[in-house]
């Protein structure tokens, strides 16, 4: 199998999904195949590969909840080369403790980068080995290096459905936050509303009563960058206040 590039993209981040193998090797629980499946529609990813299944399991799994299409469309493989035969880029996952590994190592968030670069390209696999043993030599002979999750040392090894999940969540995660829609700040004519309600309300109230109070609650109104909308809420609360203070004192605005 031809070595795959390593180079760590500088400007693309984006993600080929359809090129993403899952490879799932001797899983036996049916809990943690449909855990994995579900995983995986719920990140955008769809291409599911087992090989060597417990056939009991797979049986079971095969009506797990919200996992039915991508299960469904699940191949089995009876060996990980014919499962990896048509990647340019397999990588095994491993909690890498207590082992002599023969092969380079990266932390999640490194590997899955060169990953999704990978994946704009060819198909690539990431490869996940059975609930109590993990990879065996023999399986990570087909990878190309290996990946961990940055667990803590105590307790390295994740449940597989979990480490299926957060496997892909990083390889969708691009560390762009989702910018929300931007408030239409409050004008002037809005501002100044508020203003006086608010001045009406502290001289009736009896905190201020000189004239120049004004231009420091006009500087505090400003200060709160107060959105169109939010204005028109303080100026209903100001005037509420207002009337409660004395309904024969509120003048319209």
């Amino acid at each position: 199998m031809k070595r795959a590039s390593t180079a760590t993209p500088t400007s693309n981040r984006k993600l080929k999904a359809d090129n993403v193998r899952v490879v799932l090797v001797s899983t036996r629980n049916p809990l943690n195949i449909g855990a994995a499946a579900r995983a995986m529609s719920n990140f955008g990813f769809s291409n599911l590969r087992l090989v060597e299944p417990y056939e009991p399991s797979w049986r079971e799994a095969r009506s797990a909840v919200g996992a039915g299409p991508v299960l469904k469309a699940a191949r089995v493989y009876s060996s990980l080369q014919d499962a990896v035969a048509d990647c340019a880029l397999a990588v095994g996952t491993t909690a890498a403790t207590g082992r002599d590994l023969q092969h380079p190592i990266r932390r999640l968030e490194a590997g899955a980068r060169l990953l999704r670069a990978q994946s704009l390209r060819k198909p690539v696999a990431i490869v996940f080995g059975s609930e109590k043993y993990g990879l065996s030599n023999e399986d990570m002979s087909w990878c190309h290096w290996l990946m961990r999750i940055p667990a803590r040392v105590e307790h390295g090894s994740m449940n597989l459905g979990q480490a299926v999940a957060v496997c892909l969540f990083e390889m969708i995660r691009t560390g762009t936050a989702v910018q929300p829609k931007a408030p239409v700040a409050a004008s002037g004519d809005e501002l100044d509303r508020v203003t006086a309600m608010l001045m009406d309300v502290l001289t009736t109230s009896g905190y201020v009563h000189a004239d120049s109070s004004e231009l420091k609650i006009r500087r505090l109104v400003r200060r709160m960058n107060l959105s169109s909308a939010d204005a028109e809420v303080w100026f209903g609360i100001l005037r509420q206040v207002k009337w409660k203070l004395g309904p024969h004192q509120l003048s319209p605005r």
